[in-house]
């Protein structure tokens, strides 16, 4: 597969990586087993970069991704994340940086963290104690590469001064572009970019079904974009995709995937429980879109889909 360079302190993985936070978390109940099978059908399609939180189940997550890549562990890039604290505040206190990063390599079975990003920005700890103490952790051969997810111009900038920055992690699809804004920046600081839920939390895969259909335990429950109003033109435009990827012999998952694929140093990361999806999403990296599909995706989507990106005020604000 086509390997990317996130960042300039040599951080280098597949054009196409894995999120693994729906095994355990937010998508309704998740079978271990599955989210194995899903991460080492990845790897045998050249997928190397592979990522989790200690927020995904704390630890769950990252004991059933370090089961599932033991037998090539050297082969691939393993990502997690500290910050949060289990009634979703924030701890980015140096100690909890030490303690969580610590626990996530005993969770993994590894010794070493490939990538370490602070999961949300902590308002109450400033950025330079958290770049610093991942400097510390980098230094004594714990981690590898510093990330930043969720953070604004700001921050980056801040972060960036004392501990440089490999990669930004954001929300980025065709239904949430907001993060655009921030390319420039990137650019200037020659910072990589992650792309996380890139088929929109799975409405970009053609199979989204009413907000109520979903698990009681599935943040689609209330996730904005499937409330009524919203689901219908955001469902409609799926539809339009759907036509435009039918016609390029693709799926909608494909040619959301694809689109991302278009933006330099951009590395989206869908994530499942299915082989078979994998299948379908690594599949994408092959799939070739001309200035005309674009416009066309351009004219379906000029800016978006319909609804806010979380519920209940939960959407980062970016400093």
């Amino acid at each position: 597969m086509e390997q990317r360079t996130l960042g300039q302190q040599g951080l280098t993985v597949s054009a196409l990586g894995y999120g693994a936070m729906g095994i355990n978390l937010a998508y309704g109940p998740g079978d271990e087993r599955e989210g194995v099978a899903a991460i080492r059908r990845a790897h045998d399609l050249g997928v190397t970069f592979f990522d989790t939180a200690e927020l995904y189940g704390w630890g769950e997550n990252e004991k059933v991704v370090g089961r599932a890549v033991k037998d090539f562990r050297d082969e691939v890039i393993i990502a997690t994340k500290f910050g949060f604290t289990p009634d979703y505040g924030f701890d980015s206190r140096p100690g909890h940086i030490r303690e969580v990063t610590d626990n996530s390599l005993r969770h993994l079975g590894v010794d070493t963290i490939d990538v370490l990003y602070q999961h949300r920005v902590d308002p109450a700890v400033p950025i330079e104690d958290v770049a610093g103490t991942v400097k510390e952790l980098i230094d004594a051969g714990k981690v590898k590469y510093f990330g930043l997810s969720e953070a604004g111009p700001e921050t980056i900038r801040k972060a960036h001064a004392v501990q440089p920055v490999s990669v930004l992690q954001t929300e980025y699809s065709l239904f949430e572009r907001d993060v655009e804004q921030l390319f420039p920046l990137l650019h200037e600081l020659r910072i990589g970019f992650v792309a996380y839920s890139p088929l929109g939390r799975g409405f970009l895969t053609g199979a989204a079904k009413p907000s109520g259909a979903y698990d009681e335990s599935d943040m689609r429950r209330h996730d904005p974009r499937w409330q009524p109003g919203n689901y219908e033109k955001n469902l409609d435009a799926v539809r339009k995709l759907g036509e435009l990827a039918d016609g390029k012999g693709a799926t909608v998952s494909q040619l959301a995937l694809a689109w991302l694929l278009t933006r330099d140093h951009t590395v989206p990361i869908p994530g499942t429980r299915s082989v078979s999806r994998v299948e379908e999403n690594v599949a994408a990296v092959d799939l070739k879109l001309t200035p005309a599909d674009l416009a066309a995706i351009a004219e379906i989507l000029p800016s978006g889909g319909v609804g806010a990106r979380y519920a209940g005020g939960m959407t980062p604000t970016w400093v």
